[in-house]
């Protein structure tokens, strides 16, 4: 009996999640906490708010279907501001536009991958490329990462097969919180292009990196475009998140394969988001610089915390952006505590298991914080109930 593409994967994580809440009330002196979704839950600053109903007013451009890769002037300022920030030269006809960055990453696998392709992942992973790939026919290739959370390039040369087309990066890392130091992603670079392999880097998190100039030197490269495919998205950046704004950054002739692939999916992104984003990137970069500052203020708060909850057998073995890894002390599964935290904590967070392989040990000791909408008062809340949660 042939198996739908979709069952060949697990449910949505988010939504699973979601679901624990249902039957479990909240006293009001203890509201829930949530730190299961990486998404903005503010909407986008006033001044972009305002810019966007004014687009849509006087705009007719707004509403109508616009070019498959993108809008030429947002494709022009992406890569103004890669060149200038990354200190590399990237063009406008290296860049297409894509309805949030999850499409990127899928317009990245149809253009690279076959049948049968495998695809390395880091370990724990971020669960929609995995699941993306799973509903592809593309077989996922753990690379653990161990308790420093960062890939080996050696380990991944070892699990390269023929059938093998792409290893994929996050930096910052979703869900692991760490930041690839830039030698590191240079030698997963010349790995690829050792191997023939294309490098998707996914850098979703890229303004909230705590590290200043640029995180790594890969656009430097004259030769990037032949082993890097980028991804990002603008939905972190200016909260426009349900407006699905992403970006993916290679070379033409792969472009020229995703076209295809956006083509049939969405036809095109929508108008009014690219010109959300483009009028985000050429009006809002002291805001952006504030959020940026405000993050790195709480992952700095993650880390006081967390040292208090030490002696406890909690740690906290990754964190940055919106995000920290922790091993938990308890002999129950992470699916299992995760869910005991809805009841006895009032704490939502996804448990490891949503991120790595089934039985993976790892997966069973960890679980992901997403503070991108709790300030320090929330995550000393946190913590709190973290360490008195009772074995």
């Amino acid at each position: 009996m042939t198996i739908a593409r979709t069952a060949s994967t697990f449910a949505p994580p988010v939504m699973e999640a979601r679901r624990w809440l249902k039957g479990v009330s909240f006293a009001p002196e203890r509201p829930l906490l949530n730190v299961s979704q990486a998404a903005p839950v503010d909407p986008p600053p006033e001044p972009l708010r305002c810019a966007m109903a004014e687009i849509v007013m006087q705009d007719a451009s707004a509403h109508l279907y616009g070019p498959v890769l993108g809008l030429p002037e947002l494709r022009e300022e992406i890569a103004r501001q890669w060149s200038r920030d990354y200190r590399g030269e990237v063009t406008p006809e290296h860049v297409a536009i894509t309805s949030g960055c999850n499409q990127a990453y899928c317009a990245a696998i149809a253009a690279l991958c076959g049948e049968g392709s495998e695809v390395i992942l880091p370990s724990p992973w971020y669960f929609n490329h995995r699941m993306w790939n799973d509903m592809t026919g593309v077989r996922t290739v753990a690379l653990e990462t161990g308790p420093t959370l960062l890939p080996d390039p050696e380990r991944a040369a070892e699990l390269i097969t023929p059938a093998t087309r792409a290893i994929v990066l996050v930096s910052p890392n979703n869900p692991g919180g760490v930041e690839y130091p830039a030698a590191l992603l240079a030698a997963f670079r010349d790995l690829c292009r050792s191997r023939g392999l294309a490098l998707i880097l996914d850098e979703t998190y890229r303004d909230f990196d705590s590290r200043e100039g640029p995180a790594h030197d890969l656009f430097s490269d004259p030769d990037w475009a032949e082993v890097l495919v980028q991804l990002y998205s603008f939905s972190k950046a200016f909260r426009l998140t349900g407006h699905r704004i992403g970006a993916v950054t290679a070379s033409v002739e792969r472009l020229a394969q995703i076209e295809r692939f956006l083509d049939t999916v969405t036809i095109c992104p929508t108008s009014l988001g690219q010109k959300a984003a483009l009028w985000g990137m050429q009006n809002l970069g002291s805001w952006l610089a504030g959020e940026r500052a405000e993050i790195i203020a709480r992952r700095r708060s993650m880390e006081e915390n967390f040292a208090t909850l030490a002696d406890k057998g909690w740690r906290l073995m990754g964190c940055g952006a919106y995000f920290g890894w922790i091993e938990h002390p308890f002999a129950e599964a992470s699916d299992v505590l995760a869910q005991r935290l809805v009841r006895d904590a009032g704490v939502l967070l996804l448990p490891g298991t949503m991120f790595t392989a089934p039985g993976s040990e790892a997966g069973r000791r960890q679980l992901r914080i997403a503070f991108a909408n709790v300030d320090a008062a929330g995550l000393s809340e946190l913590a709190a109930r973290l360490g008195a949660l009772p074995d």
